[in-house]
């Protein structure tokens, strides 16, 4: 049987929304909802939180995560890159617990609008032969599609920023515009030997996108943010009742 890692990164430092991991979000810690949809999924041979913080430690194990170790500080600076926790924590299962997961599926608890039914469906996914990795994307509403950014000339005059066209040469009806999608953060999904190729990285070269629908994709960085993704949540919340 193959193994799956569940793992939940959640660093102390937060400078735009402070103590946004474990600060009281509809009633329960951030970082309570992405623990509770995790387990609810019921797709993880291992479940873990890595954190360098005491605290966030202390409010995941209190909601039934496992934090078998401290993640080290180097690994949890504003800098630090999201490859170095991940291969953290997996070494340390392989060394420490003999746990030798065949693929990762990353929760980060600023993203809590996901589901069970999310995470099942991507571990579907990152079980194909050819998957490096998959990404958690949404659509991009094409009142944001590149072909309509601005810019001024250096006449002041208004065009495209793509190509540099005028903005009578460039109208269209939106569902002329091509289909984007950008990432939401809600869930990731990799496979290690990814983080040992030549060119290290998460990714690999295959990497394939799982759209979610707008609603269940809302990424916490601000305290602007954090009043919307309430305002979502609650809806979503209020739509499974």
């Amino acid at each position: 049987m193959r193994k799956v890692l569940g793992l939940i990164t959640a660093r102390g430092g937060s400078t735009r929304v402070p103590g946004k991991n474990i600060k009281e979000f509809l009633g329960k810690p951030l970082l309570a909802w992405s623990i509770e949809i995790g387990k609810e999924s019921d797709v993880f041979d291992r479940f873990v939180l890595s954190t360098e913080s005491e605290e966030i430690a202390a409010v995941g194990k209190a909601h039934g995560i496992d934090v078998p170790f401290m993640r080290p500080a180097e690994f949890a600076t504003d800098t630090s890159g999201s490859l170095d926790a991940v291969r953290h924590a997996y070494e340390w299962l392989r060394d420490n617990d003999g746990f030798e997961a065949d693929s990762i599926i990353l929760l980060e608890p600023p993203a809590p609008g996901r589901r069970p039914f999310h995470i099942k469906e991507v571990a579907k996914l990152i079980e194909r032969e050819r998957v490096d990795s998959v990404l958690g994307i949404t659509e991009l509403s094409s009142h944001y599609h590149p072909e309509k950014i601005l810019t001024m000339d250096d006449k002041k005059q208004m065009v495209r920023f793509a190509g540099g066209k005028k903005i009578r040469e460039t109208i269209k009806r939106g569902q002329e515009y091509s289909t984007l999608y950008y990432p939401n953060a809600s869930i990731y999904a990799f496979k290690p030997k990814n983080f040992y190729e030549p060119e290290p990285s998460l990714w690999g070269d295959r990497v394939f996108g799982y759209v979610m629908d707008p609603k269940y994709a809302f990424d916490i960085d601000t305290p602007e943010d954090w009043l919307t993704a309430e305002f979502k949540m609650q809806r979503l919340l209020n739509e499974s009742k």
